[in-house]
């Protein structure tokens, strides 16, 4: 069997790393099972993509498309015009995509027209908001999928009522956290911890990235603004994604309690994380980590495609609103923050029963 694994943006590469282990450990076994690598490059600072290959010790890439990057259409349009001769080049039994970038809806409308089938990781996740270009990701990707490997009960019953038969839905669990248990005792500190003196549950983390809090000047200003002001004497770690940093030039938020940095690699931003009083972010990924390792955690977004982590985790949604912004604070300067469990199957195996399935799949 051979198997295609699409990789184009930071959060995939977390997705991929215990895949591949658990492809090789099977490999191992004696099952006639490989693997081609596929890095789309839609990610392509380095703190971005190649950190991660050597941290979560990925092997690089068989082949980097080198898509780089431009409009939804030009991203959309570059990756399946190179994939498209890639698998032409290599063909293979299935293609494996995971997450929600515009990668993994790209090379699944290709794989489709080649007539390969698809396995979808993080299969059947929705936030209901379509201005979310990883909506459409989703939508589009899950239109197309054969094989969908979801990470909780509510993904599940997103793909049933759409049709998707019981029998393609395979509950595995979640390969993010997978790749957090195998490396939690490897997280290290940067040089950030002892440059700003940092000390544990004593510093809040933020990261902004998406266009609703970052495209428009004034609105990520007045969002910057009112949480240095919330945050009091606490420092503000804000590690800059390159996106950001652009809008952030001549803003001229410069507060004394505020750190920009520059992007962390997978080890030393979740030392960050752990050890962080709480994160703010408008990423669905750490919302993911901060519940497994119990860290308040306030979304600035108004929806989530990851509802477990709000009514079991430790994600609270606030949107960039004011007024829930604050109440947020408030209740976490208190204390008064709510308790986290950790969900069902996230317990570092989601990877191993994803193969274990596709070799029964395919009788190896």
């Amino acid at each position: 069997m051979k198997i295609t694994i699409i990789a184009g943006a930071r959060p995939n590469f977390m997705k991929i790393a215990p895949i591949i282990d658990a492809i090789k450990k099977k490999k191992s076994e004696g099952f006639d099972i490989n693997y081609r690598l596929v890095h789309t490059g839609q990610h392509y600072d380095k703190n971005l993509s190649d950190t991660f290959f050597e941290e979560l010790n990925i092997p690089f890439p068989n082949l980097n498309l080198e898509v780089k990057s431009g409009t939804q259409a030009q991203q959309t349009a570059a990756i399946m015009i190179a994939f498209e001769k890639e698998l032409q080049q290599n063909p293979c039994d299935l293609v494996m995509v995971v997450g929600d970038v515009t990668s993994t809806m790209a090379c699944t409308i290709v794989a489709k027209k080649e007539g390969i089938k698809v396995a979808h990781v993080e299969a059947g996740i929705r936030s209901g908001d379509m201005h979310m270009p990883e909506e459409i990701n989703r939508i589009v990707t899950d239109s197309l999928t054969d094989y969908f490997f979801t990470t909780s009960t509510y993904a599940n019953n997103n793909l049933l009522q759409l049709g998707v038969s019981k029998d393609s839905i395979f509950f595995v669990g979640n390969v993010m956290i997978d790749t957090l248990r195998k490396h939690e005792n490897r997280l290290k500190q940067s040089n950030i911890w002892n440059n700003l003196k940092l000390k544990k549950k004593q510093y809040l983390v933020m990261t902004l990235h998406r266009p609703s809090n970052v495209d428009e000047e004034y609105q990520l200003k007045t969002l910057i603004t009112q949480i240095v002001t919330l945050g009091k004497d606490l420092p503000i770690i804000f590690p800059v994604h390159p996106r950001t940093k652009k809008l952030l030039q001549g803003l001229n938020l410069n507060f004394e309690n505020l750190h920009y940095v520059e992007p962390l690699g997978y080890l030393e931003f979740n030392y960050l994380v752990k050890n962080a009083f709480a994160v703010l972010t408008d990423s669905g990924g750490i919302t993911e980590e901060t519940t497994v390792m119990n860290v308040p955690c306030i979304t600035l977004r108004d929806s989530t495609e990851r509802p477990e982590t709000c009514e079991i985790g430790t994600n609270v949604l606030v949107g960039n609103n004011p007024i829930k912004i604050e109440a947020a604070f408030k209740n976490l300067l208190s204390g008064d923050w709510k308790k986290s469990k950790i969900p069902e199957l996230w317990d570092g195996k989601a990877a191993e029963r994803i193969i274990n399935h596709l070799v029964e799949i395919y009788r190896l």
